[in-house]
């Protein structure tokens, strides 16, 4: 049995800040992804940040999604608030 994703948040250092249905809290790194297929035009933070749940995981505006198996399993618990105010960023899009 898996945890549904229940609130997600978009950070400035590409993460998402992930709660789960069974009330924990983790963090993604979601810039291992970004250099793969679709999920390249999440490089943009406008559009990274327009994440939103559908049913019980995320999903973005080009309906790109992540199995909630996924992000919990790639996920770090969140010890602490985390605010997303570290700056990272990836490679510029060609």
């Amino acid at each position: 049995m898996y945890s549904a994703v229940t609130s997600v948040e978009a950070t400035d250092d590409f993460r998402l800040v992930l709660e789960f249905d069974n009330a924990e809290k983790r963090i993604f790194n979601a810039l291992p992804i970004l250099d793969f297929g679709r999920f390249i035009e999440l490089k943009d933070i406008n559009q990274f940040k327009r994440v939103h749940i559908s049913f019980d995981t995320i999903e973005w505006e080009n309906e790109l999604d992540l199995d909630p198996e996924y992000l919990y399993a790639k996920s770090e618990p969140a010890t602490e608030p985390y605010d997303g105010s570290a700056t990272a960023s990836p490679s510029p899009v060609s």
